[in-house]
């Protein structure tokens, strides 16, 4: 067996985040491949293999999966819109109202072939750990095989989020052909491989080895798993899809939420002794690169390793001409979060209706940047009369780089860089944050009738927001503010889709619907805002798309698997 490195440059020195090396370098010669000895008899380049498996976690940075470029996967639910009607920038448009662009021959939202050459390299380490390797005490040891197996799960819970039912590979194999595994055993082997990196890994690391996955972000990842797993034995029910390998029993519902609510008590244990908290500032977040609310997060740089968000997603004057505007919020987003006060705002209030960006909570103004914001020493203007920033209509233009709803995505953007063309970007990417892991707790607390520790999680997180605590009373009002919660507190992180997905309500709110933005006109010293649509045909969810179907090519080399029925 040939181990095979990737180079690793020192500004990629983990994806996971920047390693602060200490003034030692993991710069290496671009080689090809290195033999077992040069890898598992040395320490130095075991430690080197494995962090070469952490680009895994940039796949799916600030919410974008791998369809078109950079398209998110917010922008295929009911809080972004992509404005580009063109294969590439729009790819996510395209698929978002045309579900026949799923098929086994083309799935789109396709990762079975680079994940599972992600498992068989972390699989040959994990026996090359076992066989080969010399030099490591068995504690250190068990910290490689511990992440070797959370980057696995990773991996894994992307597989399984789309396709249910996949082949589970625990070690390496020549065996061509294998059949899927059931969804509720491909969840167990998940949260295995999560709970042993939670047995294992370190609370926190040395200063050489900063970024490296800890045993929080063990716990909170799985508690997010068994969150998703009870969530398919609760709502799935087998109503949208035959196969005798899809679907979780639902007798497992309650088990596997008491689960999920265990592993999220363990992170808040960990936020107990220091690690882990809220931010009072919420859009200091996703600037703040020593923020405690991340558990698990890739930093990035300046110039060596960068990315380019603020290109993407900036209002158009942050660099006229070259920004892109990929993706925009939408009206149903916007109307979501509440006022300063905790009161629902309606469009129905006067006084609301009035004034719809005042007295709004912290969350909105560091979430949607909106006609009258400040913004970069100048104060946005989204009314068809300013040209470069105006609204435009969708569709009116193939790729028009302005908004198409009124709004425009704040979060995220680095309010202190004004040359985005040249500096690029280096705000941290929160693969897992605080924020997450109490709305997980909430909801699972709910769901096993735990009302008090329900309304402690949510009441936590709201009240770091400025909000007075929930009304809820009972499970049923309690989910319903975790939904809420989730849409608002998670905005353009890449959770909306798959909750939808995972609550079974995708074909419900994503079908047969435009989404919306709004229109300003000067009105005296104010402005009237009209309901516009942002979509120019309906959106298109099936049932089938709960299971997306196993890529042909797969099917055609394995002779013992079978495509997921209804494919």
């Amino acid at each position: 067996m040939k181990a095979y490195l990737k180079t690793l440059k020192k500004s990629f020195l983990i994806a996971g985040a920047i390693l602060a090396m200490s003034g030692c370098k993991i710069d290496i010669d671009p080689l090809d491949k290195y033999t077992d000895v040069a890898v598992y008899q040395n320490p130095v380049n075991i430690r080197l293999y494995i962090i070469g498996m952490y680009a895994e976690f940039g796949t799916f940075k600030f919410g974008t999966f791998p369809i078109g470029y950079d398209n998110a996967t917010d922008a295929l639910t009911d809080i972004m819109k992509y404005s580009s009607g063109v294969s590439g920038n729009g790819t996510v448009n395209i698929l978002a109202s045309d579900a026949s662009r799923v098929s086994a021959a083309g799935p789109m939202l396709n990762y079975w072939t680079n994940g599972y050459i992600r498992i068989r390299r972390l699989n040959e380490f994990l026996e090359g750990l076992d066989t080969k390797a010399q030099g490591l005490d068995e504690a250190t040891k068990l910290k490689f095989q511990a992440e070797a197996r959370f980057i696995r799960g990773y991996v894994y819970f992307w597989l399984v989020k789309l396709h249910g039912s996949v082949i589970l590979l625990d070690k390496l194999t020549s065996e061509k052909d294998k059949q899927r595994s059931s969804e509720d055993d491909c969840w167990n082997f998940i949260a295995a491989d999560f709970a042993f990196a939670a047995e294992y890994l370190p609370k926190t690391w040395d200063s050489a080895n900063t970024g490296r996955v800890t045993k929080g972000a063990a716990y909170g990842m799985l508690a997010r798993t068994w969150l998703y797993a009870a969530s398919i034995a609760e709502y799935d029910q087998k109503q949208f899809n035959s196969d005798p390998l899809t679907g979780v029993p639902t007798a497992k519902a309650i088990p596997y939420y008491t689960n999920a609510s265990k592993a999220a008590d363990e992170v808040k244990k960990l936020a107990g002794e220091g690690l882990y908290d809220l931010e009072a500032n919420f859009a200091s977040i996703f600037t703040n690169k020593n923020t405690k609310e991340a558990i698990f997060k890739i930093d990035f740089i300046r110039p060596q390793f960068t990315h380019q968000y603020d290109l993407g997603f900036a209002p158009p004057k942050d660099a006229p001409g070259q920004v892109l505007v990929y993706g925009v919020p939408t009206a149903e987003l916007v109307n979501e979060f509440e006022m300063s006060d905790g009161s629902t705002f309606s469009w129905s209030n006067p006084t609301m209706a009035a004034n719809p960006y005042v007295n709004r909570e912290q969350r909105f103004n560091a979430t949607i940047l909106f006609n009258g914001s400040s913004w970069k020493g100048r104060t946005i203007n989204t009314t068809p009369a300013d040209a470069v920033e105006g609204i435009t209509e969708y569709g009116a233009s193939t790729d028009p780089k302005k908004t198409v709803s009124g709004y425009y995505a704040k979060k995220f953007l680095d309010p202190l860089n004004t040359e985005i063309v040249v500096n690029k970007s280096d705000q941290s990417w929160m693969e897992l944050r605080y924020a997450e892991v109490l709305l997980i707790d909430a909801e699972a607390k709910s769901k096993i009738n735990d009302i008090t520790g329900a309304k402690t999680s949510l009441n936590t997180l709201r009240n770091k927001r400025g909000l007075p605590n929930t009304p809820s009373q009972t499970p049923a009002e309690l989910m319903r503010a975790v939904e809420h919660e989730r849409k608002v507190e998670l905005a353009f992180e890449g959770h909306r889709y798959w909750d939808l997905r995972r609550w079974r309500k995708a074909h419900i709110v994503l079908n047969n619907v435009k989404f919306t933005g709004h229109k300003g006109a000067p009105n005296g010293a104010s402005f009237t805002y009209t309901t516009v649509s942002v979509d120019n045909t309906d959106r298109q969810f099936t049932p089938a798309l709960y299971y997306i179907p196993i890529p042909l090519d797969e099917i055609l080399r394995n002779n013992a698997i079978t495509q997921i029925k209804g494919w």
